[in-house]
This record gives C-alpha cells, structure tokens and sequence, in this order.
C-alpha cells in the first residue's frame, strides 16, 4: 500500500496536481473543455467591491462559486442584476443550466426567486443550518 501524506497548510502544487488528474480524466471522458472563469463585480467610488458573481462555465455548465452583496446594499435588486448578467453570459457561452451549493442562512430563497431548484440537502451543517444544491436548467 502507499503511503498517505497529511498536508495541513495551503499546498498549491499539491491541490494543482489533485485537479490535473480530475481534468484528464475528464478530457478522455468528456472532452477538452476547459473551465472558463465569470466573474462580475460591482465597486463603490473607493473601486472597492461591494458586490459581486464568481462563476465558471463548463461542459454547458455555469457554477456559481459565491454570491456576495454588501450588507448596505441587500434588497436593492443588486444580486438579481448580477444573477441575469451572469446567466446571460452563460447563455452565450452555450450553457444549458446552473448549479449552485447555499447554506439555509445565505440564499436558497433568492436562488428558487431565480427559477433554481433544490435537488439536494444536506441536515444539520452547523447546529442551526442545512446545507442545499441547487440547479436550474436555462429555457
């Protein structure tokens, strides 16, 4: 058997080979796609963000890596317009849907607003929050 190495502090080379080898598996299963980064971002007049989409788009897939708007700005519509430009995008790169994760604290409520449902949950992530995933598939 080999040996199992624990590695307990960021390790790049380590996590970059990890993805290498999901990468060429998926190439001679999927194709060469490769994984092409979406990110919009909203500044204030510092050019600070105060809001803001990271996604990527692959094998006709848009994945919404994180969501953010500033707390003085929520419930202004701002991550609405940043969900339709981001799915727009999407769209024009040839993805059919999205796929989202949220913890019951954050979003699953804004995502399902968005036309997203809830195919999986996880109970109980921290004492008072479920984990969710979600998807949408683009009409």
């Amino acid at each position: 058997m080999k040996a199992i190495t624990l590695i307990e502090q960021e390790d790049k080379a380590a996590f970059d080979a990890l993805v290498d080898g999901v990468r060429q598996y998926n190439h001679s299963k999927l194709g060469t796609e490769s994984s092409k980064p979406l990110t919009l971002v909203v500044k204030d007049e510092q050019q600070c963000p105060i809001a803001g989409i990271g996604c990527r788009t692959i094998y006709q897939q848009l994945l919404i890596e994180v969501l953010w708007v500033d707390e003085s700005l929520r419930g202004t519509g701002i991550g609405s317009e940043l969900m339709i430009k981001a799915e727009e995008i999407a769209k024009q790169r040839g993805c059919i849907g999205a796929q989202v994760d949220t913890l019951g604290c954050q979003a699953p409520l804004f995502y399902q607003k968005h036309g997203f449902n809830i195919v999986g949950k996880i109970d109980g992530i921290t004492a008072d929050h479920d984990r969710y995933f979600l998807s949408k598939h683009f009409k």
